[in-house]
C-alpha cells in the first residue's frame, strides 16, 4: 500500500497547483492517433521540477521521453481494459468525491464562519431560554401565531416576571419543568448555530427577541459572560448514589467513607491506586480515575467543572463535595488553554463543516451556483406533477402513475444544457416521503419539495463539470487516474510476472551469476562479552573442549550475563564481527572491537561461491522486476505508433528555458 501511494504521488492540495508559464494548448505527441497537450506536459514538469534530484530527468528532451513512457503504460493499461476494473472505478470515485469538496465550499463565507466561531471561543455565555417548538416548514400562519407567542411571554420577561418561571410554565422543552430553562455555561459548537448566534449578540442581563432554529422559537436570556476557561483534564475518585432515593444514612455513609479516602491523600498514598481500589466509575477506575478533557458545559454537573476549573496546580485535588450523581474528589491533571487561531485554524474549518453551519455555507454556494447557471422551469410539466401529489402523501401512502411516458418530458433545464425529466422529480417526491417535509397544503409542500430538488441537481451540475470548469482539478484527476492504472498494470505485468514467471526467472539468474555470490565465509562460533577476563576464560574453557552450553553455564552466574554467543555461517567482512588476520578453523586469539572483547571457535572456512537460486530469490525477483520494467517501454514503443509534434517541442523548451 505505501508503494501505491509513492507512485500515486499526486498532491490533493488544489491551490498548490500553478504554472510557470501559461502555455498555449497544442498536441505536443500522438500515441496510435490519441492527441497529448502541451498544457498537461508543462504542468507536469513544472510540478514535478523540484521534486527530481537526477538532474537527467530535468532535462526536458529526457523528461519528454519519460512523459511518454509513462503514457506509454498507460495506453497499454486501457488496451488490457484495466479501466474496467470495478475496484478501481470505486477507488476512482472515492478520490474525485475527496477532491471536489473544497470546490463546493465557498471559501469567503466558511472563512468568516471560521474566524466568527474563533471569535466566540473566547468567551462563555450562561443563558436560559424558553422554548416554542415550530416545525421548519410550517405554514405562514402558523409560523406567525407562534412567533407572536414567543413575543408575548418575552414582554412579560422584559415586564420583570421571573424568566425562569416563564420558562417552567412556558418552554416546551421538557426539562424546563425541573430546571427552569437554565443551560449552564457553554462556548461555540455547543449549541445549534442559530441558538449559539442569539446568545452571543444578545447582551448580559437582557432577553432577546424570538431566535428561529430548526426546533421552533427561543426567547434567550443571557445571564452571564466570561472568559473561556480552555480545557481541562482531571482524575476523580466517585463514590455513586443509589437510584433510588437514599436515606439520609446512606448518604452518610458514602460521605465517611468519601472523607476516609481523602484521609489517605493527605497522608500520601497515590490519587491513581486510591482510585482503581474505590471509585465506583468504571470508566475512569481502571485508568486511575483520569477523565477525558472537557470543557465548560461538557458534562452535565456544573458543580463538578466549577471545583476542577478551580484548581490551580497539576497535582492539586479538591475536598470532598457532592453532586447529584454522589461524592467525589478531584485531582487537577493539565489545563489546556484556547489555543491561537492558527493552531487550530484547521480544527475550526473541521467543525464548522460538520455544525449546523454547513448549512449557511451550502446555501451561500448554492446561491453563488443560480447566479452562474441559469435555470428554467417548464410551467405546464410542474403544473402535471402537481396533479399527481395528493394527501397521500402524508401517510407515505402517494403511488406514482403507472406508466412514466407522459412525464418523460423536459421539466427543469440547467444552463442551457442540462435537461432533467419530470419523472425524475415525481420519484424525488416519491422517496421523500418518509423524510419529515409534511407541510400543508399540498401546492406549498410540492413548492418545497422541488426548490430542494432544483438546488441538488444544479450542484450535481456543478460537481460533474469541475474539470470543464478548473483546469487544476482536471489535471489532478487526470495524474490519479493514471497513477491508479500505471499501479495496476505495473502489478500485472511487471511485479506479479516477476514472481510466477518461473522459467524467465531462471534464465535471468543464470545471465546474471557473477552477481549473486557468497563472499569469504565461515562457519562459525562467536562468544562475546565487555570483560576481557571473561572472555579469556571462555577461550581456555573451549580449548579444553568444552561446548557452548557448558561456558555459559560456568560463566553466566548468579543471574547475571557476562557472556553471549551466536552460532552459524558468517560472511568473514561481517560488521557485528571483530577483523582477524587471518581466517582458519580453530580458536582465535582474544580480540576487540568497539567495547567487546571476543573468542570464535571456526569450524570451517567457506570459499566464495555462487549462491544457489533459492538462497537468493528476493533479490533476484526484485532485479528481474527492474529489468522487466527497464525493457518494457521498448517494447511497447514497438506495438504503439508515436509521433512527437517537434516544432510544438521545440516552442515549449524556449518558454521553459527563458
Amino acid at each position: 500500500m505505501k508503494l501505491k501511494k509513492v507512485l500515486l504521488g499526486i498532491s490533493l492540495c488544489v491551490s498548490a497547483l500553478s504554472f510557470a508559464q501559461q502555455t498555449k494548448k497544442e498536441v505536443l505527441f500522438t500515441i496510435n492517433e490519441n492527441p497529448y497537450y502541451t498544457d498537461e506536459f508543462v504542468r507536469v514538469y513544472n510540478k514535478n521540477l523540484d521534486l527530481v534530484k537526477d538532474d537527467s530527468q530535468k532535462d526536458l528532451d529526457n523528461y519528454l521521453n519519460l512523459f511518454i513512457g509513462y503514457k506509454l503504460k498507460v495506453n497499454r493499461a486501457y488496451e488490457l481494459g484495466l479501466q474496467n476494473n470495478r475496484k478501481y472505478q470505486l477507488e476512482l470515485k472515492n478520490y474525485r468525491e475527496q477532491l471536489s469538496k473544497n470546490y463546493h465550499l465557498d471559501k469567503e463565507v466558511t472563512d468568516e464562519l471560521v474566524e466568527e466561531a474563533y471569535n466566540r471561543l473566547q468567551k462563555e455565555v450562561k443563558a436560559s431560554h424558553i422554548l416554542f417548538m415550530l416545525d421548519e416548514n410550517a405554514s405562514q400562519a402558523d409560523t406567525l401565531r407562534v412567533y407572536n407567542k414567543a413575543m408575548e411571554i418575552r414582554a412579560k420577561a422584559l415586564a420583570g416576571e421571573d424568566f425562569g418561571k416563564l420558562a417552567q410554565q412556558y418552554s416546551e422543552d421538557k426539562s424546563a419543568k425541573e430546571n427552569y430553562g437554565e443551560l449552564g455555561y457553554f462556548s461555540a459548537f455547543r449549541m445549534v448555530y442559530p441558538f449559539e448566534t442569539g446568545a452571543y449578540t444578545t447582551p448580559k442581563g437582557e432577553v432577546s427577541k424570538p431566535v428561529r432554529s430548526r426546533f421552533g422559537y427561543h426567547i434567550i436570556k443571557v445571564e452571564d459572560v466570561r472568559e473561556n476557561r480552555g480545557d481541562i483534564t482531571v482524575a476523580h475518585i466517585m463514590l455513586i448514589k443509589p437510584k433510588d432515593n437514599s436515606s439520609e444514612e446512606e448518604n452518610a455513609k458514602l460521605k465517611t467513607r468519601i472523607e476516609e479516602i481523602y484521609q489517605k491523600l493527605k497522608q500520601g498514598e497515590d490519587f491513581g491506586e486510591l482510585a482503581k481500589q474505590f471509585s465506583q466509575d468504571g470508566y475512569s477506575a481502571s485508568k486511575g480515575g483520569v477523565l477525558e478533557k472537557f470543557s465548560s458545559g461538557s458534562l452535565s454537573s456544573e458543580e463538578f467543572e466549577n471545583r476542577a476549573f478551580a484548581l490551580k496546580k497539576s497535582g492539586d485535588y479538591t475536598e470532598p463535595f457532592e453532586t447529584q450523581y454522589g461524592w467525589h474528589i478531584v485531582k487537577l491533571v493539565k489545563k489546556h488553554p484556547l489555543q491561537s487561531f492558527e493552531e487550530i485554524k484547521e480544527d475550526l474549518e473541521g467543525r464548522v463543516a460538520k455544525d449546523d453551519r454547513s448549512s449557511v455555507i451550502a446555501e451561500a454556494m448554492t446561491e453563488k451556483l443560480k447566479k452562474k447557471y441559469p435555470m428554467d422551469t417548464d410551467k405546464k410539466m410542474y403544473s402535471k406533477v402537481l396533479t399527481v401529489v395528493n394527501d397521500s402523501y402524508y401517510v407515505t401512502a402517494l403511488k406514482l402513475p403507472e406508466s412514466a411516458d407522459s412525464f418523460n418530458k423536459t421539466l427543469l433545464t440547467i444552463n442551457n444544457d442540462k435537461e432533467i425529466k419530470a419523472w425524475d422529480f415525481l420519484e424525488y417526491i416519491n422517496k421523500e416521503q418518509k423524510g419529515g417535509i409534511k407541510a400543508k397544503p399540498l401546492n406549498r409542500l410540492v413548492s418545497i419539495l422541488y426548490e430542494k430538488f432544483s438546488n441538488e441537481k444544479l450542484n450535481e451540475y456543478y460537481d460533474e463539470n469541475l474539470e470543464n470548469e478548473f483546469p487544476e482539478f482536471a489535471g489532478v484527476m487526470q495524474e490519479y487516474k493514471d497513477g491508479l492504472l500505471l499501479f495496476d498494470l505495473m502489478e500485472k505485468e511487471i511485479w506479479d510476472k516477476a514472481k510466477k514467471d518461473t522459467i524467465g526467472l531462471r534464465n535471468y539468474y543464470n545471465a546474471h551469476l557473477d552477481e549473486y555470490r557468497w563472499g569469504n565465509r565461515v562457519d562459525a562460533e562467536v562468544i562475546s562479552s565487555t570483560d576481557k577476563k571473561t572472555i579469556e576464560k571462555a577461550r581456555k574453557l573451549l580449548k579444553k573442549g568444552k561446548d557452548i552450553a557448558f561456558i555459559k553455564e560456568e560463566l553466566n552466574t548468579n543471574g547475571k550475563i557476562n557472556v553471549i554467543e551466536r552460532s552459524g555461517v558468517f560472511a568473514q567482512n561481517d560488521e557485528m564481527l571483530p577483523v582477524l588476520d587471518k581466517w582458519e578453523t580453530g580458536i582465535s586469539d582474544v580480540v576487540s572491537k568497539g567495547d567487546y572483547y571476543y573468542v570464535i571457535k571456526v569450524n570451517k572456512v567457506l570459499p566464495a561461491s555462487t549462491k544457489a537460486l533459492d538462497e537468493c530469490r528476493g533479490r533476484v525477483v526484485n532485479d528481474y522486476q527492474q529489468y522487466l520494467e527497464s525493457t518494457w517501454v521498448d517494447t511497447l514503443k514497438k506495438e504503439f505508433t508515436v509521433k512527437i509534434n517537434k516544432g510544438v517541442f521545440e516552442n515549449i523548451k524556449k518558454q521553459l528555458n527563458q
